[in-house]
């Protein structure tokens, strides 16, 4: 059985069929003494039997390819199902079962490091790699082991990166090194540990909701029980962490002001201030007392906290640090929702650089759905009131629950299994934080 693993950086779904073509599942796929026997494997954005790629037959199938432009490089990854759920949390108990069968048959071998791998390299160290792809099926057994990194080498790379929430770029650098080298005892720990978890929250958490998933740097909007869009996001590092909460968002701000937080102001804005005294003007922040008075930035003492007693406020515009849209949901921690001018973060495999706030890659899409039961809103409106400038709020005709939570381990009804980064120290274990290297 060829297990096909589909990839990209967000949730997934996966297919696996047994040579004769009945299906199959991943599951029985490691667990089976007839695992990795040649099956076929999925096109991305394809459902229909024409999409189907035979490698079934002779090794010479198999054989040494390096063709960048191959088939088996074009997979997709996009599960509708939702983190939070009852579902999930089964899928999480049989990758438990599945983890532990591979313990139980001594775990998997160790890859040695010193070398980047990429295709078309022929290594000592591509032959353990091979074996650790194999272990967890994301490299099919009838491949082999050899010292060829070839593009079958490179597609269970990228499937194996997708699964760990990295750039699935297909090479084997230091962080997607550290993630393959996590023992199997250490995996089953942390899918027991978010059980637990998932468990807690797979109640009823509303017909339609947002979810924010800190260590993977995520969010879901799910309705009906399925995701009805997800979205990358950008979320606290380990110094400001984004809290865990429940709250429900009330309304929407386009073209917002900013207010600095009152932490950002000490640990940012002053030593900031003391290296050049034109960074308030350069990003169009101003000074107010709390009586609304605007006050020059020349008249502060920034060589002490005075600054902490002033109300700093940036004007929208392209600077703004909260882009052009805010989505609210009052709460204690002052935290919320809101597109960024630094849109290349959102390309990087560590996420974590907010002071607590979640910057949400295709905002809009997030609020065209948001505002969807508000009937007179629509997503060519809500690109004209971004393009105007206006300053607007818009109230939620239906508040719509969002829960921030931790979940780093995950597995879908397909059998993709998912592991991110312990970024907050929260799972008590010695997972190493590999992805929060970039």
């Amino acid at each position: 059985m060829l297990l096909a693993f589909a990839g990209a950086v967000a949730a997934g779904s996966v297919s696996a069929h047994a040579e004769n073509g009945a299906s199959g599942t991943w599951w029985s796929s490691l667990t089976s003494s007839g695992a990795g026997q040649p099956g076929v494997q999925r096109v991305a954005g394809r459902s229909d039997d024409a999409a189907l790629l035979n490698f079934s037959g002779t090794r010479a199938a198999w054989s040494d390819r390096f063709d960048p432009s191959s088939d088996t490089l074009s997979f997709t990854f996009d599960s509708r199902q939702p983190t939070l759920s009852a579902q999930t949390a089964d899928n999480i108990q049989r990758a438990i079962d599945v983890y532990m069968g591979i313990a139980a048959r001594g775990g998997w071998v160790q890859v040695p490091g010193g070398q980047v791998l990429r295709v078309g390299l022929s290594h000592a160290n591509v032959a353990p790699l091979r074996e650790r792809l194999i272990a967890t099926g994301d490299l099919n057994a009838s491949a082999g082991v050899s010292n060829t990194f070839d593009t079958y080498v490179e597609a269970a790379v990228r499937r194996f990166q997708a699964r760990h929430g990295l750039v699935p770029d297909g090479m084997v650098q230091n962080e997607t090194l550290a993630e393959l080298n996590v023992p199997v005892q250490v995996r089953v720990e942390q899918l027991r540990t978010n059980l637990v978890r998932v468990r807690s929250m797979s109640g009823d958490l509303g017909d339609r909701y947002v979810m924010v998933n800190i260590p993977a740097a995520e969010v879901e909007a799910v309705e009906s029980g399925a995701v009805a869009s997800r979205h990358t996001a950008v979320v606290g590092r380990e110094d400001r962490q984004s809290p865990l909460l429940s709250k429900k968002i009330q309304y929407v701000s386009f073209n917002p002001y900013w207010t600095v937080p009152k932490s950002i102001i000490q640990k940012d804005i002053i030593p900031k201030m003391r290296e050049d005294p034109t960074y308030l003007e350069r990003y169009n922040i101003r000074i107010f007392t709390w009586k609304g008075e605007e006050i020059d930035p020349a008249t502060v003492d920034w060589n002490s906290d005075e600054a902490v007693e002033y109300m700093l406020k940036q004007d929208p515009g392209d600077l703004n640090s909260l882009g052009s849209i805010r989505i609210n949901f009052p709460n204690e921690h002052a935290v919320y929702l809101h597109d960024t001018p630094q849109q290349t973060l959102f390309g990087q495999n560590a996420r974590f650089h907010s002071s607590g706030c979640v910057r949400v890659q295709n905002v809009r899409q997030l609020v065209d759905w948001l505002l969807e039961p508000n009937s007179d809103w629509s997503r060519a409106k809500i690109d004209a009131v971004v393009r105007s400038g206006e300053r607007l709020d818009v109230n939620l005709k239906k508040s719509t629950p969002i829960y921030f939570t931790y979940i780093t381990a995950w597995a879908t009804s397909d059998g993709i299994v998912h592991f991110r980064p312990d970024i907050y120290n929260r799972d008590g274990l010695a997972t190493p934080l590999a992805s929060t290297n970039s």
